[in-house]
């Protein structure tokens, strides 16, 4: 499931089939991720995120917001720059669970959506995970992340921004 970080030589076609792809792994390794996506708005699925960093670091990959009906309603490119003492690379997948309009009004308004701005963003943890049920889901944002490979460690300040992008059919 390797993605392009540029947008403009991505497939569409392949960005939805690595996101549902993703998605179903996450559905089938964390049950409290598939209780959340039965009561999503929708979800924003980054399945291959590359991370690398000495000292300076980056990272980026591509997704696809799948909404509730089923749908693939556009593509996403996540993009961050990171500054301290780190070094290394790593693979890893993440899916951000819209549960309110607000969170999509967020999205289409500020041409991209930066992490750690965001209205009500929850990093759902093994401990958050556990104790997640559909009678404690808040509005607002959660994510997952998944399929974590390599080695990267440290401390740092990071900024992300999530944008649109239109990949090729």
């Amino acid at each position: 499931m390797i993605t392009h970080a540029n947008g403009a030589t991505s497939s569409a076609s392949q960005i939805s089939r690595d996101s549902r792809a993703a998605l179903k792994s996450l559905y089938a390794q964390n049950p409290a991720a598939r209780a959340l996506g039965k009561k999503a708005r929708g979800i924003l699925v980054f399945p291959s995120v590359v991370k690398g960093g000495l000292i300076v670091g980056a990272q980026a990959g591509n997704g696809a917001m799948i909404r509730d009906t089923g749908v693939i309603s556009g593509y996403y490119q996540t993009t961050a720059a990171s500054y301290g003492l780190q070094a290394g690379v790593q693979e890893f997948g993440y899916a951000l669970f819209l549960m309110d309009d607000e969170a999509f009004r967020y999205l289409g308004q500020t041409g991209g959506w930066e992490i750690g701005s965001s209205p009500s963003l929850v990093v759902v943890d093994k401990g958050i995970a556990s104790s997640l049920t559909t009678a404690t889901i808040e509005k607002g944002t959660y994510a997952f992340f998944f399929n974590q490979r390599g080695l990267m460690g440290g401390l740092g300040l990071q900024g992300s921004k999530i944008t649109r992008i239109h990949p090729q059919q």
